[in-house]
């Protein structure tokens, strides 16, 4: 079976909720980046075999938004798309879908991403369809609604959103809040640096943005890395849960973004002239329980490491998706792992930002970047996801 290379993985800044990226919706980042890694690789787009782009709160502004940002990208009409949706872990399986074509030879170039406006995810009826013959109709918050109905009530019961599998975390792997606290001050910290010390700046692709007036402004960095964070005043502000350990400086950020690589076989790589970043060596996704959400990824890495062949000696980097701070620190329990140094080096989700769709490509993004960077060989990227899973994807630098 042919191996599956990643080449020229590019990401947008990360928007704050409301922020400088709100202008733009979904399909429209998602245009700009499938330009930007056509542009980035050079690739002739007549041999883009596919489009596979994930989004988590999609709807019919764009409806099969690989395809629709395609066509809005300017790609040949004759390249498809299709959309993919594993919630938090969508991004990722679209580099692995994108992979599996590639290594059973139904296609030879594929160009997989992900995006997510969450400032344009929009409020929905269902009592509409039918008319409503008098009384007040209910809208409901589309961002608020995933997270409610992310699974079945009358076998699970109700839940109330991801705050709550966080709090079961906290509780199950007796995570403090100091614990939580001290890891969002590190993880804002480490962010902070890795723009200083112009970490990103090969992986970032600038976003012009529409303004009122004049010509559109370049967005460059990532809008929600807060330099002045510490432990100290983290420990200021109030749980979102009473009595609880999770709060909005140790959750992850809600945002807007957009990130994209080519999948490429490895025989087409010299005759396209392309230089793969790494190979695809390895994936799993596994369930665990929708109140404990976040513990997905030790079934998921567990199942990969079993793949594999694999251990924690072999794997230089590791990126985890940080919805949560007590997320985290309870997958490493339950990995029994307390390397913090190969974690989220340049951070994640609570300071970078977490655009669901488009995050397990800007993850893996930021992860191969890292390795190039330290002469690495092995990456591991791991994710929860809303309404019990995990996924983990094992990528091997040439």
């Amino acid at each position: 079976m042919r191996r599956a290379a990643i080449v020229g993985a590019v990401r947008t800044p990360v928007g704050k909720f409301l922020g400088t990226l709100s202008p733009l919706p979904a399909e429209r980042l998602a245009a700009h980046i499938i330009r930007s890694t056509v542009a980035r690789t050079g690739v002739d787009p007549e041999r883009i075999d596919d489009v596979v782009f994930a989004q988590s709160y999609a709807n019919s502004e764009a409806p099969c938004i690989g395809r629709w940002a395609a066509l809005a990208a300017d790609l040949p009409i004759t390249v498809p798309g299709s959309q993919v949706d594993r919630r938090c872990g969508g991004g990722l399986q679209a580099i692995v879908n994108a992979a599996m074509m590639v290594q059973t030879g139904a296609a030879d170039v594929v160009l997989a991403g992900g995006v997510e406006s969450m400032s344009n995810i929009e409020y929905y009826t269902t009592s509409m369809r039918g008319g409503a013959r008098a009384g007040t109709v209910q809208l409901y918050d589309r961002l608020d609604r995933g997270r409610e109905r992310s699974q079945p009530v009358e076998r699970f019961g109700v839940i109330s959103g991801m705050i709550e599998t966080a709090e079961n975390l906290a509780t199950d792997y007796a995570i403090s809040r100091e614990a939580a606290d001290a890891f969002a001050a590190e993880s804002q910290r480490r962010a902070a640096a890795a723009w200083a010390s112009g970490y990103f700046d090969a992986e970032v692709v600038p976003v012009p943005v529409p303004q009122k007036k004049g010509d559109p402004a370049l967005f460059a960095r990532d809008e929600g890395v807060r330099v002045e964070t510490t432990a100290e005043t983290l420990a200021a502000l109030r749980p979102l849960i009473k009595g609880g350990t999770v709060t909005a400086g140790n959750s992850s950020q809600q945002n807007d973004a957009a990130a994209a690589c080519l999948i490429v076989a490895e025989d087409k790589l010299a005759e396209l002239g392309l230089e793969p970043m790494a190979y695809l060596a390895g994936w799993a996704a596994a369930g665990c329980d929708p109140a404990r959400m976040g513990i997905g990824p030790v079934p998921a890495v567990e199942r990969l490491f079993a793949r594999t062949g694999k251990s924690w000696d072999d794997i230089d980097l590791i990126e985890i998706n940080e919805a949560f701070a007590t997320q985290v620190l309870a997958v490493m329990k339950g990995w029994d792992f307390d390397d913090h140094s190969r974690i989220n080096v340049n951070g994640s989700g609570i300071s970078l930002g977490h655009p669901i769709g488009a995050t397990g490509v800007r993850i893996m993004t930021t992860l191969l970047h890292e390795l190039d960077r330290r002469g690495g060989r092995y990456g591991l990227e791991t994710m929860c996801i809303g309404g019990g899973q995990g996924i983990a994807a094992l990528f091997e630098r040439p």
